[in-house]
């Protein structure tokens, strides 16, 4: 798994704080965006994922390394790297960038779970497939 996905964000006014830097929960927002244009791209549609399956991407857990503000117009670029696919979780390495300067690096775990009752379920074949040929 090495095919870096990367989504462009521009910072507005309402992602900042009263300091004027983006407000740290929003760097989640800008990355789960990008996880979203990284399915999309890939030809999975999640509206679609759950009205003919069942099923559904939720984030399990997330580790967070705030390194250096964005503030008001910065253009950033968030991305997506797949680390590990398993049968029912993937674990994907994001940053959210500034030209070449690392703002923010994440490691996080997504689970596939049942719409009903959100127990783990395996991510389907067809699923798999496209991810992993979006990584190549």
């Amino acid at each position: 798994m090495s095919a870096l996905f990367v989504w462009p964000v521009r910072v507005y006014y309402e992602d900042t704080d009263a300091g004027g830097i983006v407000f740290y929960a929003n760097y989640l927002r800008f990355m789960e965006r990008a996880r979203t244009e990284w399915l999309r791209a890939a030809g999975v549609n999640q509206h679609a994922l759950r009205e003919e399956s069942g099923l559904l991407f939720v984030v399990k857990s997330v580790a967070v390394d705030y390194q250096a503000p964005a503030v008001l117009d910065d253009q950033l670029h968030t991305t997506v790297e797949v680390q590990r696919i398993g049968k029912a979780s993937i674990l994907i390495r994001q940053q959210v960038l500034r030209a070449e300067q690392v703002l923010v690096s994440a490691e996080v775990k997504i689970g596939c779970v049942t719409a009903q009752g959100l127990r783990p379920a395996a991510i389907p074949a067809e699923v798999l497939q496209a991810m992993q040929q979006n990584n190549e």
